[in-house]
């Protein structure tokens, strides 16, 4: 799955894409989005917020500004990425600007379930092989990576791999397209209206004809 739309759907078997690597521990959601852009009424706007200020702080040099990052999809981080305060607004700012899927060391669990509930796979690499990942994205900006979450591995046209582990339950949901729920909804709209015109406390709410 490649997409250059704000929401997947569907089942995710692979992401392909150029690759961004951020490296640094322990990167909390208040660095992935800062509290300020918080009182957004929608997510839509942001995705150029994402990293604001560790952005201006290292402007024009934070990998997200530079111009061969633009439009890359993977996401390589190291440990604990995503820690701290449970906004979902971390996520979605990384969705927004592009990213469809994220390796790294490891991933606090909540902003991983948040990531997982939007359909960008977050697949663990050992210490050794991120930082591996990471050098050659630096080295080859223009490097087409493939996130592969049957056989759990990231590689490239040339054939270099990197092994990856994903937990069997996300695993089988994104594989499944059981991740989202809203689709799940939709494709089982006769089923739920039969149940909703079945119970009597829901009728008032069922469409009329």
């Amino acid at each position: 799955m490649s997409s250059s739309t704000p929401f997947p759907s569907g089942s995710i078997a692979r992401v392909t894409g150029r690759g961004v690597a951020v490296r640094g521990d322990d990167i909390d959601t208040d660095r992935i989005i800062p509290a300020r852009f918080l009182k957004c009424v929608t997510f839509e706007a942001l995705g150029p917020a994402v990293f604001a200020d560790d952005r201006a702080e290292l402007k024009p040099n934070h990998p997200f500004d530079r111009a061969e990052h633009q439009g890359a999809q993977v996401l390589v981080v190291n440990r604990n990425f995503g820690c701290g305060s449970s906004r979902e607004h971390a996520p979605q700012a990384l969705m927004r600007w592009g990213i469809r899927a994220v390796v790294g060391e490891s991933f606090a669990e909540i902003f991983y379930g948040n990531c997982l509930a939007l359909g960008i796979p977050c697949l663990s690499a050992e210490h050794t092989a991120a930082l591996a990942l990471q050098a050659a994205i630096e080295a080859d900006p223009a490097l087409e990576l493939q996130i592969d979450l049957q056989l759990l591995q990231a590689s490239t046209p040339a054939g270099t791999t990197w092994p990856l582990s994903l937990a069997a339950g996300p695993r089988q949901m994104l594989s499944t397209g059981q991740w989202d729920g809203t689709g799940q909804l939709l494709a089982n709209d006769r089923e739920l209206l039969a149940t909703v015109q079945r119970l009597p406390y829901l009728q008032a709410f069922a469409p009329a004809g």
